[in-house]
């Protein structure tokens, strides 16, 4: 008489009970992993667009603006969220190079409307002085507990992303 080779019902039930709890307890920590990866990755994508506007503009010899928009193809006038931007040679007939959106829940926002790099490669507030504003990369959560990014523009060019925590956990400013 052959013996047959296997597991039983109650092996099979024994390793798969194992398996979700082991799965049930791992989730949270990649939750966390997750999301802090979402940040990063966004603040990042933002970073290379402001780069690619700061060296198109030097490599073009002409301003380059990076703005947000509501239809990907144009500026939006005045303030508001930054779901969507886009960089844009502007003029009389102007060239779009980017366009680049949010991808939910993460927000962005800036107190600046626009970002226009001149010629030599620096970025200018209205009064023509070198431009210093930051803005934010946030996602509703309290995983990770840092659910912030933020992106600093100083010295009219040099970019700095910063890990931080909003005041209030698990919101946006």
């Amino acid at each position: 008489m052959s013996r047959q080779r296997g597991f039983t019902l109650v092996e099979l039930m024994v390793t798969v009970a194992v398996l979700a709890i082991l799965v049930g307890l791992a989730t949270p920590s990649f939750t966390s992993v997750i999301n802090s990866n979402r940040l990063t990755s966004q603040a990042n994508e933002f970073m290379a667009d402001l780069q690619l506007a700061r060296s198109e503009a030097v490599r073009r010899n002409r301003t380059v603006r990076l703005c947000r928009s509501a239809d990907g193809a144009t500026c939006a006038a005045g303030a508001g969220d930054w779901t969507s931007w886009i960089v844009i040679l502007p003029g009389t007939a102007p060239e779009l190079l980017r366009t680049t959106t949010i991808k939910p829940p993460l927000e962005l926002a800036g107190n600046a409307t626009t970002i226009d790099f001149r010629a030599d490669g620096l970025a200018r507030n209205t009064t023509g002085g070198l431009l210093a504003t930051s803005f934010t990369v946030c996602i509703p959560t309290t995983r990770p507990a840092q659910n912030v990014r933020t992106i600093s523009i100083g010295g009219g060019s040099r970019l700095k992303a910063v890990p931080d925590a909003y005041s209030s956990p698990g919101s946006c400013p």
